[in-house]
Parts: C-alpha cells; structure tokens; sequence
C-alpha cells in the first residue's frame, strides 16, 4: 500500500499568489534597486497594476501614433527583440527588408522612374526630418562655396512646424523663421514667403498635416511661388515636406493632391511610420527624390560582409523590430488595405464633426475633409460660453478622455482649440460615447460656469 504525505494547501497558495507573497506587502524602491531578485510573476504583476494609472491609449485623442496592432505584429516585434538595426553585417536580412521598405515609399511618394529609392528608417519622423534638414544645409553650403559666397548664416523658413524642426535649429545652428499665422489660416501661404527667404534660404518646410489643425499646407502651389521666385532672384530653394502624418494619408484618400516627389522642387521627404503608417512606435522614414540630394560626406560606411554599408542617423543601436513591422504591414494591407483602414477613419472624423458642429457652441476650425482623419474646433464665444476648452479638457478626462487644448502659434495665439485624431483602433461606437460625453460636458459647464483665472496654470500639450 502506497503512502502519501498530506500538504499544506495554504502555504502552497501563499507561494502561488501574488497579492499575498512579501513583496506585494511592502512599498517597492522608486529610485534604487532592490538588494536581491524577486519572482517573475511578482514584480510584473505589481508592474502591471501600476501601470494601469497611465492613461487609456484606446482614449488618448490627442496622439497621432499607433495604438492598436495586430497580432501578427505582436508576434514579429517579439522575434526581433535581440536585433540591433546597426549591426548590419549581423543581421542582413533586416537591412535587406528596410531598403525594401524604402524603396515602397520611393515608389508611393512617385520618385523619378528609373531612380532607386534613396533614404533609410530612423527612430521617428523627428530624426527623420532633422537628417532631411542636416542634407539641406549641407547641399547650401557645399554651393555658397563653390560661388566664393559666404556660408555661415544658413537660414529655414516654415509655417506652424513641429518643434522638432526648433530642435534642428537649434542644434544645428540654423536660423528657423517660422512665418505667422495670417487671420484665417492655419498653415503657411504662399503669398508669405517672399518675405521671409532669401539667398542663404537651405530650404522651405512644407507641412502635409499640421500638427496643429490636421490640414495640409498647399505644398504644389508653395514650389511654384519658389519657381517664381527664382526666376525673379536666381535663389534655388529646395522643398522639405514633412509629411509626418500626411505621408501615409494623402496617396490613398487624396491621389489628385500634388505635394510628393512630383514636384521636380521637392528634394525630400519625412514621414512616421508609427501613425498613419501603422507601425507600433518608434519608426520613421526619410526618402531623397535622387541619390545625389543626400551629401556624400553626410553618409559613414560601416563593414557589411566583406563590404560596405552606407548609413545615415542621428542615433546607433536601435531597435530592428518595428521596421520588420512596417514591411509586414506593407505586405498585409496592400494600398487596398491601407487605403480602407485610412477611410474608415475619415468616415468617422467627418461623422464627428457633423456632431460638433450641431451641438451650438463650436466652430469648426476643420471638419475632417481633405486632410488627415481628424476634428478640430473652437468655442464660436469664448468670452461667453461660461467656460474655457480647458475646462472641457478637464471635464472629459474625468470620463478617461484625453482631448488636447492648446493655442493656435503666432500670430492666431489668441485662438484657443481642441483637436480629437481619428487612428486605425478608433471606432466609430467608440466616437458615439465621446459625442454623449462631449454633449453631458457642454450641459453641465453651460449650467454651472466656471471662474476664468488671469492666467490659467494647465498642463502643456506635448504632440
């Protein structure tokens, strides 16, 4: 007869549950490490439930970036969680799939018939459009020199631009003038740039989707004024555009916009692959219409299986999954693909705005048409609504809502706005709850009107 030892079932689910072991009893270290390890299950489980204080994705309105991925692209990200995108030579077949991928938007941007596509991934549009910035100072002054002509006050002009671009400036010691707003726009004319360029111009900065107001800036009309102004100057100012959002919009919803490498005047071209490209977050693209627009003293070579590898980046190791993602996506959705899920959003940002704009106290300042699956308004009487879009703002968060307010930039300051993106995971059902919230919201400051403080300490708007 065989014989058995009874356990302890409670010690043994002591061991097994989380919110009963020793350490979930205790407050965890915040700016030290612990002095030994801890289970798995353990520190992720109180991770987790810590994490939970952040914000819903789901309901962050006001980021452009992905926040829905398949599962396919879940499975992919975790299978190149070790791959350096540096490290060519180790990992070729990743650096085989990012020059397809370029080669993708090469084609989607309409480069020159018979060019390769010249450009390369980066860790976001940001470093994308400074490496496009960096190739336009660089063609500048390599010219001034060749001309005998001074080369040490490097200007660029743009509209309402990301501050990424005030980063370049910065950084790379190059004037930004940022043209004003004029009363009723909401991006750069190109009336305006007469103005602002001149002879030491590196280039103008196009906006397809601005950041502020969601709407693209006439980028076709902006290079003619350029060819006008050469012919008048002999100023050969190239195009950036900074397609950041608009780069994976405009092919598929709005064909017959010229604003890509169409124009002989557009040199280059950025753009996020984790918005509207889709991608989980942390991939850009930057695409020269020709090979000889990126400055060969700008590329470094690295060793690639007996050869050379050129590169181009403002950082090193970086992550090679996101860019196996992209291609992935390329692969599954096709332009059919891409073209319904970019659709489905603009279908929802314009139902959106038909709401806003019968609820009363909104303006639309754009309704979702023509330019990125987006809403923007503003309050039709601000000084008699009774209440700030702040305090909408606030109103909505209590509902888990992240709604952005911000000031238009110089010289439309004084208009104050809200803006709701529409990304691929945002549903229209989704919406419809945000259109009820929306409507308790107004009810509910309409009825009990806020006190508007001199200043109004609020939390800034981060795009």
């Amino acid at each position: 007869m065989a014989l058995h030892e009874t356990k302890d079932a409670r010690a043994r689910d002591a061991d097994t549950d989380v919110f009963t072991s020793a350490l979930s009893g205790q407050i965890l270290p915040k700016y030290r490490m612990p002095e030994d390890h801890s289970p798995t299950e353990v520190v992720y489980s109180l991770l987790h439930n810590e994490l939970l204080l952040d914000g819903n994705a789901a309901q962050n309105l006001a980021t452009f970036c992905t926040t829905w991925s398949d599962d396919g692209v879940h499975r992919l990200m975790n299978e190149c969680l070790d791959k350096n995108m540096i490290d060519k030579d180790e990992y070729p077949q990743t650096a085989e799939i990012e020059a397809r991928c370029v080669n993708i938007l090469a084609d989607l941007w309409n480069a020159p018939k018979g060019t390769s596509g010249t450009g390369c991934s980066t860790t976001g549009s940001s470093e994308a459009a400074m490496l496009g910035g960096l190739a336009l100072k660089w063609r500048w002054r390599a010219r001034r020199r060749a001309e005998g002509k001074p080369a040490d006050r490097p200007n660029l002009v743009c509209g309402p631009v990301q501050i990424c671009w005030e980063k370049f400036a910065r950084y790379f010691d190059v004037e930004l003038r940022q043209v004003p707003l004029e009363p009723g726009a909401t991006g750069l004319l190109p009336h305006q740039l007469a103005a602002h360029v001149d002879e030491n111009t590196i280039g103008v900065v196009a906006i397809l989707g601005v950041t502020y107001t969601c709407d693209y800036e006439p980028v076709a009309e902006i290079a003619a004024e350029l060819d006008r102004i050469q012919e008048e100057h002999g100023w050969d100012i190239p195009v950036h555009v900074d397609a950041a959002s608009g780069g994976f919009v405009a092919p598929f919803l709005h064909p017959d916009v010229v604003w890509d490498f169409r124009l002989p005047r557009v040199a280059s071209v950025n753009t996020s692959g984790h918005k509207y490209g889709l991608a989980p977050l942390g991939v850009g693209w930057i695409v020269w219409r020709t090979a000889e627009l990126l400055p060969a003293d700008l590329v470094f070579d690295v060793d690639y299986l007996g050869g050379d590898m050129p590169t181009f980046a403002l950082n090193f190791s970086r992550p090679g999954g996101e860019v196996i993602a992209q291609y992935y996506l390329f692969l599954r959705l096709g332009r059919g693909g891409y073209r319904r899920v970019q659709q489905a959003c603009a279908d929802t940002a314009q139902y959106l705005a038909r709401e806003i704009a019968g609820m009363g106290p909104f303006t639309l300042l754009y309704d979702g048409q023509g330019g990125l699956p987006a809403v923007s308004y503003t309050l039709a009487d601000p000084a008699g609504a009774g209440f700030t879009l702040y305090d909408l703002s606030d109103r909505l968060r209590m509902r888990g809502w992240q709604v952005p307010t911000y000031p238009l930039p110089a010289d439309r300051q004084d208009t104050v706005m809200q803006r709701v993106l529409i990304r691929h995971g945002v549903t229209r059902d989704q919406i419809a709850l945000l259109v009820s919230d929306l409507r308790a919201a107004v009810e509910h400051l309409a009825a009990n009107p806020q006190p508007v403080p001199a200043t109004e300490p609020r939390s800034g708007f981060h795009h």
